[in-house]
């Protein structure tokens, strides 16, 4: 979308970067605490379920909030009246945007986009792998796929220590045992590290 003005904002376009990543740039007059949202666009076979990821995100992390949900109504087809025109939400903290699109793409989520959870066990590890994974053949080194096929990495905040450690052999141990695993076993991490 060009560079322009449109009901929803004085300034809004919606680019691509040399790189093929995709960019809403919108000039807004509330106070914003957060400068780059995360915005997932639902197309083709996940078209009409922006509403229900969210739902599914919020109930699965322990601060997630739904902030607004606004849908199409009847005036903007091809896209059926019930489908998220715009929603915005809170996971921990970070605000996230969603949105159907019953347009022509020619993409789909993948894992050239993800998100991280950073987890200080294995018990809170398993809980986010547990509810959140839907699809085995894409589990490898702690990163899998949601029933939506939005991609995520369930990580332990003690790897990034393990993987720098000043000790070679260590760090290498860790990240040769990491590249066997699915879901992150923190405590074979460790077992890894100390040899």
């Amino acid at each position: 979308m060009e560079l322009d003005k449109y009901d929803w904002s004085k300034k809004y376009g919606w680019v691509e970067d040399k790189y093929g990543l995709s960019w809403q740039l919108m000039l807004t007059e509330d106070d914003v605490k957060q400068k780059i949202i995360p915005s997932l666009l639902f197309v083709d076979k996940v078209y009409g379920k922006a509403e229900e990821a969210m739902n599914f995100y919020t109930s699965v992390f322990k601060n997630g909030k739904v902030e607004s949900v606004y849908k199409y109504g009847a005036n903007y087809p091809p896209n059926d009246e019930n489908a998220v025109m715009y929603e915005d939400f809170t996971l921990e903290g970070n605000k996230f945007a969603a949105m159907d699109s019953a347009n022509d793409h020619n993409f789909n989520f993948n894992e050239a986009i993800s998100f991280v959870v950073n987890c200080d066990n294995q018990e809170e590890l398993d809980y986010y792998w547990n509810k959140l994974s839907a699809d085995p053949k894409s589990e490898m080194c702690g990163w899998l796929k949601d029933k939506f096929g939005v991609s995520w990495q369930i990580v332990p905040t003690v790897l990034s220590k393990l993987l720098s450690d000043k000790d070679a052999k260590k760090s290498q141990r860790v990240m040769q045992a990491m590249l066997q695993m699915k879901k992150i076993s923190i405590p074979d991490l460790e077992k890894a590290y100390k040899g």
